[in-house]
């Protein structure tokens, strides 16, 4: 999974030498018949034939475990992957994220990693906190995986009170004795929740555990991170990974559904002022020619037909003779979204697929927030 702080170290790597970092969109929705495969080895080959001499052979090895990575590796691919990789530094990373990637192949002395920052930025990642009186996990989700990144544990709390130990202490001095402890632990919890949060930009926070400690936890909470929490649910003090995942999809499937709705409603109140959004198949296209396009917005299963040119991939909603672009030949395609949504990928604009959104649909189906 994607780690900020990891990303922030590759940057700044002080490294003697070249490193090639590809990005390939391996989305099954664009490469139906394993066209990633045509689009990576024209992007090798371009790049060697460009490439200086001696720059070549330092990176050689790079761009051939590249390549052999690529090639035998498809059962893990998602919808995006990442490679960097420099042979000279002793520097390999992969990334398999959720959502599609332009596609692009840079040799730099420094890994580029802003594509991934972008995916970071843009694509809503959830922390979970799963508390108890004397331990505490904290989990991240995004794009439908779980990690968990840590552990807080206080072994020494007091356990329950035994006939005359604790040197006879009165039963509520005890008590308070057990309360002092547990709120010592809670608050080294929020001190480490606190500066994982800040140091990993996660907006939004789920709380797992009984009612009682959860209801603690919020009243110690400072107000900037009360504001992320936007829910609570009870969950198994040693529940795995995925079990935490299935308890907390439903909460965030309905928080981004509401996400979405706001988008949506958003997206149609700014293209009605004029204020760099459109709506509808024409003008979502029209933006693209001119890659004006910043977010693409479409509908679950939308399904359009269109025209495209065969020369230059020019795309219209509308029937003509020859591109104006290059005179190339146009010919009907029934699938004009997926191009649509292709190329909104290669001009490293986001894409957006809500569900069944009425208000979207009945606006069109598509719609797009533009640069200017």
């Amino acid at each position: 999974m994607l780690n900020r702080t990891e990303l922030r170290e590759i940057a700044s790597m002080d490294g003697k030498g070249y490193c090639v970092s590809l990005y390939l969109n391996v989305d099954p929705m664009f490469n139906k018949k394993g066209d990633h495969l045509v689009h990576f080895k024209n992007m090798m080959k371009n790049t060697v034939d460009s490439l200086d001499k001696a720059i070549y052979k330092k990176i050689k090895n790079d761009l051939e475990k590249i390549d052999n990575y690529v090639l035998t590796n498809k059962r893990l691919f998602k919808k995006g992957l990442a490679l960097l990789s420099s042979s000279e530094n002793s520097f390999w990373k992969e990334y398999h994220l959720g959502v599609p990637v332009r596609n692009e192949l840079i040799i730099d002395k420094n890994p580029h990693t802003k594509p991934l920052i972008d995916i970071m930025d843009t694509y809503p990642r959830y922390a979970v906190l799963l508390v108890d009186k004397e331990s505490a996990r904290i989990f991240v989700i995004h794009l439908g995986e779980i990690v968990e990144y840590g552990e807080v544990y206080t072994p020494d709390i007091p356990g329950k009170h035994k006939k005359g130990g604790w040197f006879a202490l009165a039963q509520n001095h005890y008590e308070r004795h057990i309360d002092y402890h547990i709120g010592l632990h809670l608050k080294d919890v929020i001190e480490k929740l606190d500066s994982f949060l800040s140091g990993e930009y996660i907006g939004r926070l789920i709380i797992g555990g009984s009612d009682e400690t959860v209801s603690m936890v919020k009243g110690m909470l400072h107000k900037t991170v009360l504001d992320k929490v936007i829910s609570t649910v009870k969950i198994e003090k040693f529940a795995k990974n995925d079990g935490v995942l299935r308890k907390v999809e439903p909460i965030v499937s309905a928080y981004e559904k509401k996400k979405e709705k706001e988008t949506v409603e958003d997206l149609i109140a700014r293209s009605m002022k004029n204020e760099n959004a459109v709506l509808g198949l024409d003008n979502v296209i029209h933006a693209l020619q001119e890659q004006r396009v910043m977010k693409l917005i479409v509908l679950k299963d939308y399904k359009d037909s269109g025209y495209s040119c065969r020369s230059c991939g020019f795309l219209t909603a509308q029937n003509v003779d020859s591109c104006p672009y290059c005179k190339g030949e146009i010919e009907a395609v029934d699938y004009i979204i997926d191009l649509a949504t292709e190329k909104a990928i290669q001009q490293s604009a986001f894409v957006e697929v809500v569900s069944d959104e009425k208000k979207l649909r009945d606006a069109g189906a598509i719609g797009a927030f533009l640069r200017f």
